[in-house]
């Protein structure tokens, strides 16, 4: 699967060539994130790891055209669907490499919804049916992006609390939200580009597919962090209920230095805290060179959380800092992992913070809540064409349903105006207006041409764009 990037796209489409006005010469599509969407800011990222897998070099042989033909006789139960003789000019007189030029936005910028952020147009007149056959997979754009605005979401909903309650600087703050996403998607692709989404504002992640990704796809050494004490359910279970302790004991001996997190709901969390950490194993908690951190996985947060804060203060100590919230010893901290999301995650913080504890006491784990909670609707991502040349004659197109005004599709060219005197207008520097308007700078820039990447950004600078430049000296 995924290797002949012919047969990437929908059914529907492989005919689409026989579908469009006689003489088109050029298609020209636009992606935006349509307004209505759940947040009103979107952020770009991912179309640099679709370009590279997927579009790069040359990609269309014979025999990738022959295989593709194949399938598609079976599929469609006919032979006069599939575009050969299209596909055999791009074989024998582009190389094998697509007659397209994409032009997007800086990935990791962040634009309001409503916006162009890429366009896609060939190069070629006679492959003016290929922006359209790649509709599908350009617009898989969607989950990186997704992804990526729901945890820049996230990150203000904690720094919000560190604000009120906690330290808030960008170093406490980079690994408040962990992404133990891997086994809560759909594939390992799926939880490659969503990790790498994240860890656009975190550095914290279990996740190796995003790490993997980002070093292939955007050159990047280490993007993000784990620690190599860190205790699952099998760590303790395994051990049997009757020597809870010993497992405990265990991790404390086997990792007497660093962060150590150990999930302790195996059987009574209040159990563990109060009389196995918070006393049995007390001291050595106190004098180990390092923070251990609970996970008190199991039941309602909004309610388990400062409960077992109250524990946790009472047999280790805690002081009140500045903002006159209540710190537990630097020596403990709390990791929830479990029910973590967008819509969940305020409705934990707040109970804490109004029981009085800092949210310096607490980070969070999230897997499918972080990277699989979301789709394409969620940001109503889309991409439309905006404008064709019939007989080298330019022309809008544009759809207007009457029954859904926000449906609504641009027309003609477009640019990405970006300039602060947008600002009272549109109350933001960016704009979309039609290409070539004088006085503007335009941040669509071309990325890709003709099987050539043109553009080759690095993580660093996608953090960056994004606002998360912090992180590149935070390790």
């Amino acid at each position: 699967m995924l290797r002949n990037t012919i047969i990437m796209t929908d059914s529907y489409k492989v005919g689409n060539y026989k579908h469009l006005p006689p003489g088109i010469n050029k298609t020209y599509l636009y992606l935006e994130a349509r307004v209505g969407g759940e947040y009103q800011d979107v952020m770009f990222f991912g179309l640099q790891s679709i370009l590279k897998r997927y579009f790069v070099g040359r990609v269309a042989t014979e025999k990738k055209v022959i295989l593709a033909r194949e399938l598609f006789r079976r599929h469609f139960r006919s032979d006069k669907v599939f575009n050969y003789d299209g596909w055999m000019h791009i074989v024998r007189d582009h190389k094998g490499m697509l007659p397209l030029e994409i032009k997007a936005i800086p990935e990791g910028l962040v634009v309001p919804e409503g916006n162009v952020m890429m366009t896609v147009e060939n190069t070629c007149p006679r492959c003016y049916w290929l922006p359209v056959y790649y509709e599908t997979i350009l617009d898989h754009v969607w989950y990186g992006s997704t992804v990526g605005t729901i945890s820049r979401e996230m990150k203000k909903i904690i720094k919000k609390a560190l604000v009120r309650s906690g330290t808030d600087t960008p170093e406490n703050l980079a690994y408040r939200l962990l992404d133990f996403g891997y086994r809560g998607v759909s594939s390992p692709e799926s939880s490659a580009v969503g990790g790498a989404a994240h860890l656009v504002s975190f550095l914290g992640t279990d996740n190796i597919a995003a790490i993997e990704m980002l070093q292939e796809c955007y050159d990047s050494y280490m993007p993000g962090f784990s620690i190599p004490g860190a205790a699952e359910h099998t760590s303790i279970t395994s051990w049997g209920e009757e020597n809870e302790e010993l497992a405990y004991s265990n991790m404390l001996d086997q990792f007497p230095d660093g962060t150590l997190a150990v999930v302790s709901d195996a059987w009574n969390i209040r159990n563990a805290v109060t009389n196995i950490w918070g006393e049995k194993l007390r001291d050595r908690v106190i004098n180990r060179n390092g923070v251990l951190v609970i996970r008190p996985d199991s039941g309602d947060p909004k309610e388990v959380l400062p409960d077992i804060l109250e524990i946790t203060g009472d047999k280790f100590g805690y002081r009140v800092n500045e903002k006159g919230y209540k710190v537990v010893n630097d020596k403990v901290r709390l990791l929830q992992g479990d029910g973590i999301k967008r819509s969940t995650l305020s409705g934990i913080l707040d109970p804490i913070m109004d029981k009085g504890w800092s949210a310096d006491c607490v980070s969070f784990g999230s897997g499918g809540g972080l990277l699989q909670d979301c789709n394409r609707d969620t940001q109503r991502v889309a991409m439309k064409c905006s404008y064709e040349e019939v007989n080298k004659i330019g022309r809008d197109v544009f759809k207007r349903p009457a029954t859904d005004p926000s449906k609504n599709s641009k027309r003609g060219r477009l640019m990405l105006a970006c300039d602060e005197s947008l600002i009272r207008k549109y109350g933001s520097k960016y704009a979309t207006l039609p290409e070539g308007t004088e006085g503007y700078k335009d941040a669509l820039v071309p990325v890709f041409r003709n099987g050539r990447l043109l553009r080759d950004c690095n993580f660093d600078d996608v953090r960056v764009n994004a606002g998360s430049g912090d992180l590149i000296s935070i390790q």
